[in-house]
């Protein structure tokens, strides 16, 4: 196996611009960082232990085969803040059966964001 040193998601939004506000100021991630000129500019996000590039354009619709996975710390306290950015959550954070506390949004291309919260509880995070 090939040793992965890092890695990242690349997404072609079919308005950079749009998705850079969405990604950088609506849901406040990171730059790290950017390369390019001009409105097709590329950003490289922060994502935990990965990066999600928001670069070049598509003149396709978004599929459903991309969803973002992305864990917080507190599912309640990010609702509330993306609620006052103005971000459109499809539904507020949920316990699952599964035992996760998940939100949905989307990005505005339509492709699917899950937030997650692991409680404290949870088997990914304690096992007796």
């Amino acid at each position: 196996m090939v040793q992965v040193l890092s890695s990242r998601m690349l997404l072609r939004p079919s308005d950079p611009a749009r998705s850079r506000a969405f990604y950088g100021e609506a849901l406040g991630l990171e730059i790290y960082r950017e390369f390019g000129t001009g409105t097709d500019r590329g950003t490289v996000y922060f994502l935990g232990g990965g990066f999600l590039e928001v670069s070049g354009r598509s003149a396709e619709p978004a599929t459903g085969t991309l969803q973002l996975w992305l864990q917080v710390a507190d599912a309640a306290a990010a609702h509330e803040e993306l609620l006052a950015r103005g971000v459109e959550v499809l539904r507020p954070p949920v316990r699952e059966p599964w035992g996760l506390i998940e939100m949905w949004l989307t990005d505005p291309d339509g492709h699917r964001i899950v937030v997650t919260e692991v409680p404290a509880d949870h088997p990914l995070r304690y096992r007796p």
